[in-house]
């Protein structure tokens, strides 16, 4: 009966120290993949580059196209060393269409402190929903349909703008969008601590979106009511 309960007992161990890996390497991951991020942001902004200067939809189906290539990419190479340089240069790919919005956010007065706000607003989400998932003893994974469905309504909705350019519209899927990817935030670090997902690539791709659609939603309803022109 001891030697079942040592055994069982490593076995917890074990599993622990597996999930404790996997967060911190995620961690670690999502932390460099910052890097290539403000690189790339850096040179679209010298470039003024932009996807969407000619035709805006066929500017967001090449984003996607390219996008969802690098995500298979990444997934398919996720137990690989070669996972983590398409993942880091998935992440340049994103700091360059991050440029466009950062362009906008600059001919504002004020473009500077936005931006800066943006940010740590999207640090103080990602803090409190890391936060939540990791000392809550609550399985948060039931939530993932419903983030799918909401991701999808605000995907169709962007589609939709796009030919629509109805303000109102555009705040209110910025809203949603907050809110959706702030949940999905505390939804990928909770499968992570709860043992869902175990393989850091993954992980970190799936958080790094996460954070990079609060900061953009973010920064266009702060330009939309804060923004100074003069």
């Amino acid at each position: 009966m001891q030697t079942d309960f040592n055994i069982a007992s490593q076995g917890t161990q074990q599993y622990t120290q597996q999930q404790n890996r996997v967060l911190r390497n995620t961690y670690l991951l999502l932390a460099l993949s910052m890097v290539p991020t403000v690189l790339g942001a850096i040179v679209g902004v010298q470039m003024n580059f932009s996807f969407m200067a000619g035709s805006p939809f066929i500017g967001f189906m090449l984003f996607l196209g390219i996008a969802w290539g690098f995500m298979w990419g990444i997934e398919k190479n996720k137990e690989s060393g070669l996972g983590v340089a398409l993942l880091l240069g998935f992440t340049f790919f994103m700091g360059l269409m991050l440029s466009r919005i950062l362009q906008v956010a600059l001919g504002f007065s004020n473009g500077g402190s936005m931006i800066a706000m943006a940010g740590a607003g999207t640090g103080a989400i990602f803090f409190t929903m890391a936060t939540v998932a990791t000392v809550s003893k609550r399985d948060f994974s039931n939530m993932g349909k419903f983030l799918f469905v909401g991701m999808i309504v605000i995907l169709l909705a962007a589609v939709a703008n796009i030919f629509f350019q109805i303000p109102a519209l555009s705040l209110a899927i910025s809203a949603a969008a907050v809110m959706i990817f702030s949940a999905y935030i505390l939804y990928d670090i909770s499968r992570i601590v709860q043992g869902g997902e175990t393989n850091y690539v993954s992980a970190t791709l799936s958080v790094y979106l996460s954070i990079y659609n609060v900061f953009v939603s973010l920064l266009q309803l702060i330009m939309a009511f804060t923004g100074d022109r003069d």
